[in-house]
């Protein structure tokens, strides 16, 4: 059933987006077999051509299934030909895109909002059904040896317990070595080093051991037991919350993914304030032009994923999907920032570092919200 839900996603995304936008652009010349004689189906306005000029709709209007068809595919992809003038200048011009969408250039373009939608819901269908771009199992939340926690002490506990055995071995060689009748003062700095090295190893894993938690005493499953503060039945809401994601974590793990994509739009209010502080002195651009670029560039992110996920599953090397990745996204922001704001190079470049550290800030936000909404009850 995942392909057919992932299908649905896609669909769902582009009926939402031209929910969102189901008029603009549709004033065409011609087509559709309308005659320009009686009056609109929609609003009742006498047509006086191929659509009503009062509310845009096709004068003559098919009832076939074959006119469905092309209505659910051109609710999706915008067939008329606005998506393909909008990508390109989304991926090479996303500055210019900005300015002239903010400008009024509406009709020629998909709005930010409906290709946001489409992109998202695009992107989930197929980060789900790609191998390699899962979004993790449950391992780190499960009860049991198999937990994260658990299988990380015990790693741990092996590795130190090896480097023990090494430090024994290490020091009765050396030991030996200078006992021997002729010591060889190669051997015995080469064996001082190994030993020192393995005794810098032992601390620190020492040091990794000791920050794990310990097991509670009866506790089989190596995780930390929620104790309940004095005076209170139930413990904080805190610890309440993590008990709940270790008794349920692949609900958890639902619960997180489905509100990833459910509530992705509020990456853009989020980010509102931070590029409000980029530019505080700036009287010609207010919210609403910081809310275009912000919708735009997501939509850009969430297409570049598809690509990234596709490119991998076809088998493109790691380190050139590492390279794009870390490279393309701040490419991008700047090509955007210096068009979309006509600004300098220098004006440019130190916007977009402080947009990079305001990117991670918005970024850890939105995860904060998706882990609460995934622990919810």
């Amino acid at each position: 059933m995942g392909e057919f839900d992932a299908a649905a996603d896609v669909v769902t995304g582009g009926l939402m987006g031209r929910a969102v936008e189901p008029h603009a652009g549709d004033h065409r010349a011609g087509g559709h077999d309308a005659d320009g004689h009686g009056l609109c189906a929609n609003c009742g306005t006498p047509l006086i051509g191929s659509h009503c000029h009062a509310c845009g709709q096709v004068g003559h209007v098919h009832r076939t299934l074959g006119a469905y068809g092309h209505d659910l595919l051109h609710g999706v992809f915008h067939f008329e030909g606005k998506i393909w003038a909008t990508l390109p200048m989304l991926a090479l011009k996303p500055g210019e895109l900005t300015r002239r969408y903010i400008a009024g250039e509406r009709a020629k373009f998909v709005s930010p909002i409906a290709l946001f939608l489409f992109s998202v819901f695009l992107m989930f269908a197929v980060v789900a059904n790609l191998p390699g771009w899962s979004f993790g199992g449950d391992e780190w939340l499960k009860p049991g040896l198999t937990g994260g926690m658990a299988r990380a002490r015990e790693k741990l506990v092996d590795q130190r317990q090896a480097a023990d055995r090494a430090v024994v071995k290490l020091s009765k060689e050396l030991k030996a070595e200078r006992a021997a009748a002729t010591p060889d003062t190669d051997e015995i700095a080469d064996l001082r080093r190994r030993l020192a090295e393995t005794l810098d190893s032992r601390a620190k894993l020492k040091q990794a051991e000791a920050l794990l938690p310990a097991p509670t005493p009866g506790d089989d499953d190596g995780l930390p037991r929620v104790t309940s503060a004095p005076g209170s039945p139930g413990g904080s809401w805190i610890e309440q919350k993590w008990e709940h994601v270790r008794e349920n974590p692949k609900l958890t793990l639902y619960k997180i993914k489905t509100s990833a994509y459910k509530y992705s739009w509020a990456l853009i209010p989020l980010s509102l304030p931070f590029l409000w502080l980029l530019f505080p002195l700036r009287r010609d651009v207010g919210l609403y032009d910081h809310a275009i670029f912000a919708t735009y560039s997501l939509t850009f992110m969430s297409l570049l994923v598809i690509v990234l996920a596709l490119l991998g599953a076809i088998g493109v090397p790691s380190w050139i999907i590492l390279v794009a990745a870390l490279g393309i996204p701040p490419f991008h922001m700047y090509r955007q920032l210096k068009g979309a704001y006509r600004l300098s190079r220098a004006g440019a470049l130190w916007r977009l570092h402080w947009l990079l550290f305001f990117t991670s800030i918005t970024t850890l936000l939105f995860t904060m919200l998706l882990l609460y909404l995934g622990a919810a009850d």
